[in-house]
């Protein structure tokens, strides 16, 4: 299959590390430094599942230059999304499929604004991943987990060959019937761990077991669950209870990707994770203090970052 992955961080340089590795045409879309160490090294995947190294490696910063592909995996921070989403239109040839693995729950509809929606599947994936340097990709989670979906629900000739292709890679690949729901699910881990080790500056196990905290954090989960509901989404009714158990059964040592790039000062998915519970909330008339507290209380820190 050839494959483009539009956005080489953690997610996209892990994944398409893994197709390359089994023989899936991948070009990874990267710039600056990381761009030219995966040109001149090739790109480096340090995992807890196994090391291995993609050498040479396919990369441009110039999606123009690669032309219509099969596959577009989508990876790029959500505060990207627009700017990306018009920088993949000359990837987009007729049967080209375009599937966001981006935390966040409207990545779909707004890619599918530049795209076109017919071009757009559902994904969704649980992993820990980051860039460690230039031409370096962290993979840090037991668990590499896509699922994957058309909107409409139903399995497709195409749906199937992106599933097919995904099997390769030795990650658990799901399909849905219902990628909104999974989609929604997966976010109300997230958001709300994202929030809380934010404001809490700490990894999962530094919060998780502190009662005040886990409060908090159950809370926050309440709230996403409620404004999914107010969506049309109903996730399961033991939503709370399975998502902290998720939590408690991830490594003590791991910290969301937003937590990672407020401590070190970079640009932060604050408004795709925290401002839209906030939001939706107000839009629907479903209170949501914990998350709204952290959107503002976090606000000023992502402000300054997006500023340089």
């Amino acid at each position: 299959m050839k494959i483009a992955i539009m956005g080489t961080g953690g997610v996209g340089g892990y994944y398409g590390g893994l197709l390359a590795l089994k023989g899936h045409d991948v070009t990874f879309i990267a710039r600056g430094a990381h761009l030219e160490a995966i040109l001149d090294k090739g790109l480096r995947v340090k995992s807890v599942h196994g090391d291995f190294t993609i050498s040479p490696a396919r990369a441009t910063d110039k999606p123009a230059d690669i032309g219509p592909v099969d596959l577009i995996i989508f990876t790029t921070k959500t505060y990207h999304t627009e700017d990306a989403a018009r920088a993949i239109k000359p990837m987009v040839g007729r049967d080209t499929i375009v599937m966001p693995l981006q935390n966040g729950v409207d990545s779909v509809e707004r890619i599918g604004a530049a795209v076109g929606l017919e071009h757009l599947i559902g994904g969704v994936t649980w992993l820990s991943a980051a860039i460690e340097e230039p031409g370096v990709i962290g993979q840090y989670s037991d668990f590499r987990r896509i699922a994957v979906g058309e909107v409409s629900g139903a399995t497709t000739t195409r749906l199937r060959a992106v599933f097919d292709a995904l099997a390769t890679s030795g990650a658990t690949v799901e399909l849905s019937d219902n990628i909104s729901r999974v989609i929604w699910t997966k976010f109300a881990f997230i958001a709300p761990v994202a929030a809380i080790s934010c404001l809490t500056r700490s990894p999962f196990g530094d919060f998780r077991d502190v009662p005040e905290a886990r409060s908090a954090l159950s809370a926050a989960i309440g709230e996403v669950a409620a404004v999914a509901r107010a969506a049309g989404v109903a996730l399961d009714s033991d939503i709370v209870e399975k998502t902290l158990a998720f939590t408690d059964n991830s490594a003590p040592s791991m910290k969301t990707s937003m937590q990672r790039d407020m401590e070190c000062g970079k640009p932060a998915e604050l408004e795709s994770l925290v401002g839209i519970v906030a939001r939706m909330g107000e839009k629907y008339g479903v209170p949501t203090p914990v998350m709204g507290l952290a959107y503002a209380m976090l606000k000023p820190a992502a402000l300054k970052a997006s500023r340089g």
